[in-house]
């Protein structure tokens, strides 16, 4: 991953409203034309973050103006590559941890379209984490600003009125499932419409179902040991469909957006939605009044072992043949000072990338922030795989199984067809 996310986890992801391709930003003023040696271009995922970062830092320069567009990660993703190939990107951009998606470090990197930022001060500063996916062949093209996790977001004002806690275990995650709906609230909004968004249930699933007991999955797939069918990734699926037969969604998750299950899950037409910790800050956008908390969604029936998908978010990259490489490498240094970072993080509803950045978590991740501390958490999945083609396979696979037009066996064994391929 995205979505964050997640991340973001995706988000990285990254993280925004996403597909809904808002445009705004800045405009130059009249002397500064586009392309200026006043003028940075910028493009984004960060829908309603990178908003009061580019303010601060327009602020902190003085007659520098910052031309950007925030977009869906989809459309994102598709179109990023292109404008590169073709000499036509933004001088800085989004760009996701590893190798998981169209738009990724390795993807990007690999043929020379990102700058390296390496020889950046905070570069040397990143944890070994979350450096091993801002890197491709041991140089630094991603400056990756937070972090991110992956569960189930609550509407405490929502769960107050149906008279219902978190659940701790997966049987109580069913039983709480069918009394949410019971009560005519279902449990969870999902937007499955948009593509990405059909990953997070299962990554959330897969972090416990997978990893606990095997933190080494990861190295036995690279290996050759070990596939997605012959693994309790199968598990993963199956609680996912078997959430989705119990009414723990809302009618039609296909026919929803991400926009749309932001809606319903700020308003209380859902108890929740799980998603990364990015949609904590749209959610309140919408519905000021409410306070949402992140729980981790169970996928065992032994709470010790519950796992979150929690990884580097999506960071920004300069451009190789950025027109104003001077301004690029200041707005990136900018996103990576403690100023820029506690932004992000605190629109965002995420942790800085970096420690002693002074911020203060959102008691909403209060949750998150133990089980990092704890150890209790791995990147998410598609960060690690050999190439992009996985996890698209993964999305529409996941679109048609919901559709009825395919099966987990199905879909598991292309997943593995395409791992091998790009191994």
């Amino acid at each position: 991953m995205n979505t964050r996310t997640t991340t973001a986890l995706i988000a990285a992801t990254t993280a925004a409203t996403l597909l809904a391709a808002c445009s705004g930003g800045t405009k130059a003023g009249s002397d500064s034309g586009s392309g200026g040696s006043r003028t940075l271009t910028l493009a984004s995922v960060d829908q309603g973050s990178v908003e009061d970062v580019v303010k601060a830092f327009e602020k902190a320069n003085p007659g520098v103006k910052v031309r950007y567009t925030t977009s869906g990660a989809d459309q994102y993703q598709q179109q990023i590559r292109t404008q590169l190939s073709s000499g036509t990107a933004p001088d800085v951009m989004s760009v996701w941890p590893g190798n998981g998606n169209p738009g990724a470090t390795y993807v990007l990197a690999e043929p020379g379209y990102l700058r390296d930022l390496s020889d950046q001060p905070w570069a040397a500063k990143l944890p070994d984490a979350i450096k091993a996916v801002a890197q491709y062949e041991g140089k630094t093209y991603n400056a990756i600003f937070g972090q991110n996790g992956i569960g189930a977001v609550y509407n405490q004002q929502a769960m107050a009125k149906a008279g219902l806690t978190p659940p701790d275990t997966w049987t109580e995650l069913l039983a709480f499932c069918r009394a949410a709906k019971a009560k005519g609230t279902p449990a969870f909004a999902l937007g499955n419409q948009d593509n990405w968004v059909t990953q997070l249930v299962l990554y959330a699933l897969v972090a416990t179902s997978v990893y606990s007991d095997d933190r080494d999955f990861d190295k036995r797939m690279q290996a050759g040991r070990a596939t997605f069918a012959d693994s309790p990734w199968t598990t993963a699926l199956d609680k996912y469909l078997t959430m989705e037969k119990t009414g723990c969604f809302q009618k039609n998750p296909l026919g929803t957006n991400y926009e749309a299950s932001q809606q319903l899950a700020a308003t209380g037409r859902t108890l929740g939605i799980v998603q990364g910790n990015w949609v904590i800050a749209l959610l309140k956008q919408k519905n000021p009044e409410a306070a949402f908390t992140l729980k981790a969604l169970p996928a065992g029936d032994t709470p010790s072992q519950t796992v979150i998908p929690a990884a580097a978010g999506a960071g920004y990259a300069v451009n190789a043949k950025a027109k104003n490489e001077e301004l690029a490498l200041k707005f990136v240094t900018f996103v990576m000072s403690p100023e820029g970072m506690n932004l992000f993080a605190e629109k965002q509803g995420g942790l800085p990338a970096l420690p002693d950045t002074g911020f203060a978590a959102d008691p909403s991740l209060a949750e998150l922030s133990t089980f990092v501390k704890a150890d209790r958490t791995v990147p998410f999945m598609d960060q690690l795989w050999p190439n992009a083609k996985v996890q698209q396979t993964m999305l529409s696979g996941i679109q048609e199984i919901f559709s009825g037009q395919s099966t987990p066996e199905k879909l598991l064994d292309e997943m593995d067809a395409d791992y091998k391929a790009g191994s």
